[in-house]
């Protein structure tokens, strides 16, 4: 078996290649364990679970919190979960490698206009508009992802130059200490911290429309061999979270209760912030933007968005 640390070095090592043998994921076909962030916008199973979709499925869950993309695309690969959440431009990153990951359920998604992230700036920052930022040190989650990916295009659409700045990886609780001391110049914040960075300083920037009005952010997924060992367990597991996301789109009280119950947020924090969307339907267009962008900005050619979304019998 492909221990953890072997299946990071082939997700993020640049091998082309990832080994599998047949009967690997053996399993219960009742059993899903499954690999998700201690985050609302990756918090569908944890619905799921508590209001009983799984059991009324046929499904005895296994969740497993994580608290990186990476760990959970590892974990997948190498067996030690069946399925994962993980954003759409990491999930297109990995493909571009040639491991054959495969989305079967769409997550959240981002809706124009929406004011759950955006680019934040101290009170006494001098910037006003994008050009501002060039050759500015900007505060990011994670690198060559969806935050510093989104910054770069708010400043390349709007007459910047992003080729210019310097992206550093900082924790979002860390950000606001970080522009209050003038370490950085702006950072890309996101809920529950998005409205203290507005409060304590501005934000130039709210959404993500410099990517596109409505794209999909987060996707649960799999490996190929997986999903064809255990079709109609990927089949009901997309009726669940599909179930789950209309349940949680029209319920946000109720659903929030289970948000602060997993993810440690405080409820007064929850009750003010902007909450994340989930789409109800799986379709290449949705997908497509980030991909794109990712694409453009990681330094690879971008793909249809068709190759990772999943086909019974496609490896």
């Amino acid at each position: 078996m492909m221990t953890r640390a072997r299946a990071s070095a082939v997700l993020f090592g640049g091998a082309s290649l990832f080994l599998t043998t047949a009967g690997a994921r053996a399993q219960s076909a009742a059993t899903l364990r499954i690999a998700t962030l201690p985050i609302e916008s990756a918090a569908e199973v944890f619905y799921a679970k508590d209001m009983g979709f799984f059991a009324k499925a046929g499904f005895d869950v296994d969740i497993q919190t994580m608290q990186t993309s990476a760990a959970m695309a590892a974990a997948t690969a190498s067996n030690a979960v069946d399925i994962g959440y993980s954003p759409v431009d990491s999930l297109a990153t990995i493909h571009q490698r040639k491991v054959p990951v495969v989305v079967i359920a769409p997550a959240n998604e981002y809706i124009s206009p929406s004011r759950n992230a955006g680019l934040a700036l101290s009170a006494n920052s001098t910037v006003r508009v994008a050009k501002d930022l060039n050759g500015k040190i900007i505060a990011v989650s994670n690198l060559r992802s969806l935050s510093e990916n989104a910054a770069r295009a708010w400043m390349d659409r709007n007459g910047g130059d992003s080729s210019t700045a310097k992206f550093v990886e900082i924790p979002f609780p860390a950000m606001q200490p970080a522009l209050d001391t003038g370490h950085v110049d702006a950072a890309w914040v996101a809920e529950p911290f998005i409205s203290a960075a507005a409060k304590n300083g501005r934000v130039i920037e709210y959404g993500f429309d410099a990517i596109a009005p409505r794209f999909l952010i987060g996707a649960w997924f799999t490996t190929a061999q997986w999903a064809n060992d255990h079709r109609d367990a990927v089949a009901r597991f997309a009726a669940v979270i599909h179930d789950t996301a209309v349940w949680a789109n029209k319920n946000q009280a109720q659903s929030g209760q289970i948000v602060a119950k997993y993810t440690k947020v405080d409820p007064a924090v929850l009750a003010t912030m902007t909450r994340s969307h989930y789409a109800e339907a799986l379709t290449p267009a949705a997908m497509q933007p980030l991909i794109d962008v990712s694409a453009k900005y990681n330094g690879f050619a971008t793909f249809p968005a068709q190759e990772l979304i999943y086909v019974p019998g496609r490896g």
